[in-house]
């Protein structure tokens, strides 16, 4: 046994070598005074990265090594209880032959059969020793019972994912505490004070001139529309040229107005509307508004138990009803909510501006209706991955290996998208998706059929995404980005929100309003 511990213990020795010198390369290196900040935290994140890798695989030695141990010493056990048997069986092999001489001062019928009965006692326990070493002689047996386990381990790893990501989509799409309270009290705000939040009547005549620069926010989070506003003032050279057009929907109504109202826009124009306002947008014009009054559909949604949500993981997150939300597809409406502007930049709520973005209004669109950053590299976000090119219609009008772009900042021409009809494209397509054959659900995968020839790609520079799930974005990248996107379910006003990115987002949050201390919103 300790032949075999030994044995076991020295298996185990290159592998811990191996862990201690990674712990060792994973130690931070000493940062000159000349070193920036940035640098200093990427290199601690890698640093932290490599330990916790280096940690992980001194976990794992350690546990082969008790698992070797552990063999050493069953083998050892069942070699002892072997030899004991062999040797308990041949003495009594040896009183088996010596019971056949006959002896006259003993019973030999007695002798006899207590021997019988010690050699059955024998054989039984021989077999049962056997049996159970069996296992660790026999390597087929030893595979098949591995593999086994590997199976039972990978059906109860599968479970635990797909409950994780429904935890996770819960945590992501729940609207935290401090979140409802804002809205709670500035809306409350709003009804105690009507006068002073009511919309300028007339309307300001910047609202329609084609001369400044207009923006499209359509969102019912009012902190995070708020961030937007704020930081594209802030980075803007003139915000008195910058008119921003901010659509929520009509139980967040109020509550928008009241903040966007208090944030000091240095000049800059705006208007908050709700959708409803816009008589157009209604179900006999707009597809998801009447594929939402379908019982199928609403069955889809709306009886999403955990048990049927969980059981395809990867499109767990389309059966969120947000994905048939108007808010999301009034961006396919932008000629006919603003029928007398020309250009118009659509941002989303979960972005940051860092820089002024009028140079967008002197790209040379060359015809075409949407400016945005393409996503594609290798075979990653190609066509194929966002459609089902099985589909006939589908095959025969677009190329699988097409690149993908990304929605959260567009640049929109409105006079080509008034040539080109994209609005009725978008219907046509929507239309052919009712039963959810030619895509599963959201706005990209419409805006990549109905912009599929006409979109211009933009410098990646102009909007870097990512920053909701992406951890290994460099700092250099973001800091050379007009507009950073946190796309993914880890948003900054969130728990679950990445703390090296967070920042970017809380300095254009406003902690000394008295509505943002009142609902507990914890500083940076």
């Amino acid at each position: 046994m300790d032949a075999a511990a030994a044995s076991s213990r020295r298996a185990a020795l290159p592998v811990t070598v191996l862990v201690l010198l990674l712990l060792v390369a994973a130690a931070p290196p000493a940062v000159g005074g000349g070193g920036g900040s940035a640098a200093v935290n990427g290199d601690r994140l890698r640093a932290e990265q490599i330990r916790k890798q280096a940690s992980d695989a001194a976990a794992s030695a350690a546990a082969l090594a008790a698992a070797s141990r552990r063999l050493h010493l069953d083998r050892a056990r069942h070699l002892r209880l072997l030899s004991s048997l062999h040797r308990n069986l041949t003495a009594t092999l040896r009183d088996l032959a010596s019971a056949s001489v006959p002896d006259p001062a003993s019973s030999q019928a007695d002798r006899a059969r207590r021997l019988d009965l010690q050699a059955k006692d024998l054989i039984r326990a021989a077999r049962a020793a056997i049996a159970d070493a069996k296992p660790l002689f026999d390597p087929q047996l030893k595979i098949q019972r591995l593999k086994d386990a590997i199976f039972a381990r990978n059906e109860l790893l599968a479970r635990a994912k797909k409950r994780g990501a429904f935890a996770s989509l819960i945590a992501a799409k729940s609207i935290p505490k401090p979140l409802h309270c804002l809205a709670v009290r500035l809306t409350a705000e709003r009804i105690a004070l009507p006068d002073k939040f009511a919309d300028p009547k007339p309307p300001p005549a910047a609202l329609e001139d084609p001369a400044l620069f207009h923006y499209a926010i359509f969102s019912d989070n009012v902190l995070a529309a708020s961030v937007v506003v704020r930081s594209a003032v802030a980075n803007s050279q003139d915000p008195s040229k910058h008119v921003f057009h901010v659509v929520t929907d009509r139980m967040n109504l109020g509550a928008m107005q009241v903040i966007i109202r208090l944030m000091d826009l240095q000049g800059a124009h705006y208007e908050v509307k709700a959708y409803e306002d816009y008589k157009f947008l209604n179900s006999s014009y707009v597809p998801v508004l009447r594929q939402l009054e379908s019982a199928n559909l609403q069955k889809f949604y709306f009886e999403n138990k955990l048990e049927n949500a969980t059981k395809d993981a990867s499109n767990m997150k389309f059966r969120n009803p947000k994905y048939l939300s108007m808010l999301n597809h009034l961006r396919f409406y932008l000629p006919e909510m603003y029928p007398k502007l020309q250009k118009i930049l659509f941002l989303d709520d979960d972005v940051v501006v860092q820089r002024d973005l009028t140079g967008l209004w002197k790209i040379d669109m060359d015809g075409k209706v949407n400016g945005a950053v393409e996503t594609c590299f290798g075979s990653f976000h190609r066509y194929w991955q966002y459609m089902n090119f099985s589909h006939p219609l589908i095959k025969e009008k677009f190329n699988p290996n097409a690149c993908g772009w990304a929605y959260g900042m567009n640049f929109f021409d409105l006079n080509s998208w008034r040539r080109e009809k994209s609005t009725e494209q978008y219907h046509y397509w929507q239309n052919q998706n009712e039963n959810r054959l030619l895509w599963k659900l959201g706005t990209l995968p419409p805006g990549l059929i109905t912009f599929y020839s006409t979109t211009k790609p933009l410098d990646k520079s102009w909007h870097v995404l990512g920053l909701g799930y992406n951890p290994s974005i460099s700092m250099e990248e973001i800091r050379n980005a007009a507009v950073v996107h946190f796309n993914g379910n880890m948003k900054p006003w969130l728990d679950i929100g990445m703390n090296q990115f967070r920042h970017l987002w809380t300095k254009y949050v406003d902690y000394g309003d008295s509505f943002i201390r009142q609902c507990n919103f914890a500083p940076p």
